[in-house]
Formats: C-alpha cells, sequence, structure tokens
C-alpha cells in the first residue's frame, strides 16, 4: 500500500479492481476514466461506492435539495413507507404526491418502479408550534449560578441586542436546520424583536424558506412594562411599536407565501393593555390568521393582574372578546378551576413547551384538566435550549406523572396529535396528517436496530425514539433532509 494521502481518505475500504473508480476530476469533460487499481481507493466520497448510489435516478424521484429562498418549492413524486402511521398501523404504505400535495394513500401494494422507500415508520411532519430563535444563543450559558425566571429573563433580553438582520437570518438558518433534522416541517416562530421594523422578521422568514421549513412568523405587539402601566425599559423599548396601531400599520406590509403565514401575538397581560388586546384580535380575526398569547407561565403575572384588574389572566382575556378557537395560549400554567373551564369552553388551543418550562424552573400545569376541560393540545421548542418534538411529548405526560403521582394520563396516540394534527392547526397548516388532501410533509423514524425489527408502535415511538432517530424528511414533496 502506498502513503495515504490523507487523513479524509483513510476511511475507505479497498476498491475492487475491476469496479470504475473516480477521481476527483471525473465530472471535467474529454477526461476518461481510470479503473481503480486494488491498492486504490477512492476519492469521490467519504465511502466507496454503493451499487443504489451509481444507478440513474428513476424519473419523477425527488432530489434532495433545499428550496429556492423566495418560497418552498413544491414537488411531486411517489413515496413507499414500509410502515406508516395513518391514525392506524398501516403496511407498505405508497404515498403520492403532486405540487406539493397528498393526492393518494394506498395501504398494502408493493413500491413501484421509481418510489422512493421509507425504511422504518413514517409519520406526518412535526408542528413546533412555538419558538424563539434568538434565544438558542443562551444555549449553556445561564446554567451556572443560581436565580429564578425573572433573572433569565435579562440574560434573553441582553442575548436579543446581539442580533442584527443579517446575524439573524445567519443564526435563523441554523436554528431552523435543526428543527428540520429532528423532523419538524413547521415552527410557529413568536417573535418580538423590532429594533429594525420587519427586517428582522423577514429574515426570520428567508431563513425558513431557504432551509425549506414552513414557518408560521407570530409577531407580538408589545407595548408595556407591567399591568401598572410602567414604562419599557431599555431593551424592551426596542420590542414595542409604541401603540397598537403602528403595530398593526407595521404588519400590513407582511405577506404570507407558499411556506409561510403571518400570525398575530398579545405578547402576554401585561405587556398589552386591554384596548390593545382588541386591536391585535381584531387583525388577527379579519385576516382569518392564528392568533397567539402567553399566558399565566409565572404567579408575579397573575398576582399582578388580580391587583390591577381584580381578575385572572384567562378571565380578562375573556372579558376582552380575546378567547376563541383560533387562540393559542402558551404555557397556561398557573390558571384556576375556572380559568380551565373557560379556556375548554371556547376550544383554546394549550401550547406545552416541557423542555423549557423544566429549564426556567416553571411549575407542571394541568394538562390533563385543560384536555378534559376541552382545549387541545399542541407543543413547543419555546427557548430552543432543547430542539426535539418527541421529547416536548413524552415530557408532558413524565411531568404529569410526577406531578399527579399517576401513570399514562396522556395515550400515545393523543401526544402524538399533539406534536402533529393539533399543532398544524394552531399555526394554520392543512397538515399533520397522511391522507388526501393535505400537505406532503411527512418524516420517517428509523429503526435503531435493523436487526431487532419491531412493527411500529407509538408507544415505542413517543417514550423511545429521539430526534436522532430521525432518518428522513419531506416538506412540500421534496426531500429536505435525506439519510
Amino acid at each position: 500500500m502506498g502513503e495515504c494521502p490523507s487523513r479524509r481518505w483513510c476511511w475507505h475500504r479497498p476498491l475492487d479492481p475491476r469496479r470504475h473508480g473516480r477521481g476527483r476530476g471525473w465530472q471535467r469533460r474529454g477526461r476518461a476514466q481510470a479503473r481503480a487499481r486494488a491498492d486504490q481507493r477512492p476519492g469521490h466520497r467519504r465511502h466507496a461506492p454503493r451499487r443504489r448510489r451509481v444507478r440513474p435516478r428513476a424519473q419523477g424521484r425527488p432530489r434532495a435539495r433545499r428550496p429556492h429562498p423566495d418560497g418552498i418549492v413544491n414537488g411531486s413524486g411517489l413515496w413507499h413507507a414500509d410502515q406508516a402511521w395513518l391514525g392506524h398501523v398501516a403496511d407498505n404504505v405508497l404515498i403520492e404526491v403532486i405540487n406539493g400535495t397528498i393526492t393518494a394513500v394506498t395501504e398494502g401494494v408493493a413500491a413501484p418502479a421509481g418510489s422512493v422507500r421509507l425504511e422504518g415508520w413514517t409519520i406526518p411532519g412535526l408542528a413546533n408550534v412555538h419558538s424563539h430563535a434568538f434565544q438558542s444563543s443562551l444555549r449553556g450559558t445561564t446554567e451556572s449560578g443560581a436565580g429564578d425566571f425573572w433573572e433569565w429573563r435579562q440574560l434573553m433580553y441582553r442575548a436579543a441586542e446581539n442580533f442584527d438582520p443579517e446575524t439573524y437570518l445567519k443564526h435563523g438558518r441554523h436554528v431552523f436546520r435543526e428543527m428540520l433534522e429532528a423532523g419538524i416541517t413547521a415552527v410557529g416562530e413568536f417573535h418580538y424583536l423590532h429594533r429594525y421594523g420587519n427586517q428582522m422578521g423577514e429574515a426570520l422568514l428567508e431563513a425558513a424558506a431557504t432551509e425549506g421549513i414552513r414557518i408560521t412568523l407570530i409577531d407580538a405587539c408589545y407595548l408595556r412594562g407591567g399591568m401598572d402601566g410602567r414604562p419599557l425599559d431599555e431593551v424592551q423599548q426596542t420590542f414595542s411599536d409604541g401603540d397598537a396601531d403602528s403595530w398593526a400599520q407595521r404588519m400590513d406590509a407582511l405577506k404570507d407565501s407558499e411556506g409561510a403565514r403571518i400570525g398575530a401575538a398579545i405578547h402576554s397581560v401585561r405587556a398589552v393593555d386591554p384596548h390593545s388586546m382588541q386591536t391585535v384580535a381584531a387583525w388577527a380575526r379579519k385576516r382569518k390568521t392564528p392568533l397567539h398569547v402567553h399566558l399565566a407561565e409565572q404567579p408575579a403575572e397573575v398576582d399582578e393582574c388580580l391587583a390591577a384588574e381584580g381578575i385572572t389572566p384567562v378571565q380578562l382575556l375573556d372579558r376582552e372578546g380575546i378567547l376563541g378557537r383560533d387562540l393559542t395560549a402558551v404555557h397556561a400554567i398557573h390558571v384556576t378551576n375556572e380559568d380551565i373551564s373557560l379556556l375548554g369552553r371556547h376550544d383554546v388551543s394549550i401550547c406545552a413547551c416541557t423542555t423549557t418550562e423544566r429549564d426556567l424552573g416553571d411549575r407542571i400545569g394541568p394538562i390533563r384538566g385543560l384536555v378534559d376541560a376541552g382545549s387541545s393540545l399542541c407543543l413547543g421548542s419555546d427557548s430552543n435550549a432543547v430542539i426535539d418534538l418527541i421529547e416536548e411529548a413524552r415530557g408532558v405526560e413524565l411531568d404529569q406523572r410526577r406531578a399527579t403521582g399517576r401513570r399514562v394520563l396522556h395515550q400515545p396516540e393523543d401526544l402524538l396529535r399533539a406534536a402533529t394534527v393539533d399543532g398544524m392547526r394552531a399555526l394554520g397548516w392543512d397538515s399533520g396528517e397522511l391522507k388526501t388532501g393535505m400537505l406532503a410533509d411527512f418524516i420517517t423514524i428509523g429503526q435503531r436496530a435493523p436487526t431487532l425489527w419491531r412493527r411500529l408502535d407509538l408507544g415505542d415511538l413517543v417514550f423511545c425514539s429521539s430526534r436522532h432517530d430521525v432518518s428522513n424528511v419531506v416538506v412540500g414533496g421534496r426531500t429536505v433532509v435525506p439519510r
């Protein structure tokens, strides 16, 4: 054996001399392909070529590539799943897609020529309903010393000052790529960095489009420092438009696109006065767009509301006509029995963010009671200290077990529904189910040990899998994460 040219190329196994090798210049025209000698190693890939990799691409097979920055480019094609979740476990499922929409789902058929085989468990794409992309920059930096939520918030405010549109575009791309690799096909970005007007939000829209993830930009109105009317501090002033009418005027310039929706948010009852809440809700409902709010995450918020208004934050939202099926309440931890009844009666979605709530020392909310009252459940990665929607799903159940001393308060299929179809509804997307007419967004969970093949089991998927088991991600009929 001769000297290995570089460490990078030392991982190849010897190539059979009867097989064609391709050097680094094989794409140059006019150059013949030399055969590899027994002592040669291939230089064109990290691993030796496999037979399936040198076959011509079948007609109609989607290429793994990132969509054009102007928006998600829809694709067409055939995918064949070994096993898939269709509301039940199904074998040998053929998924037909035209222009980014599922046109047929057929069980019990062999894989036709030209189809892409999905080895493992195929499920709808995951919906990350509540995210603050910039907060991922805090990872690992707030875990020393002591403190509570309010001290963490000051560190978060400082982190927000570090971004401009250019750096936020770059950062957003990294965060959204990580989400895609975790099987997240749609994200709700709860956005309030307004120092540069719409430029920061537009940076997030561009980042999402470039990476190929659907985004609902949930732009938050943020007007005051507390319910006593105290002014905003220096950092908070960069979140504010001054008044709700100015917020609405700026929002009118943001437009939906193929892969993006524009939503609205009341940051919290602390940050938005009752009259301005009505302006935000009216803007969202006129456009039939999602409406979100941070709700009752901390006891101090509830105490402040009781002192200022004589009622809880939930009751204040009810009084002002904010509660409704289009509303997603993030956290809803410190709620009374009356609050729970109000939220359920109005079919308000509840977004649990278990990894962030643990990280910040938040209490455990009455999720089971909220669902029993009629609220639907969805999930979010919030601060993005962890980006793993499967972990968020099982976290709901595991946290409830510790809080109540009981097991199995949420069935695995209910947790998967929270991570898919109910989350997509909260973001305004017709996705989250593998059925005709839905957007062609789906992922495959690979078998961790191929020699120990098991049938699709939702208990195994929700409680034993993680982001690292995601083996294929399709958004709009195009593969954006191939493995």
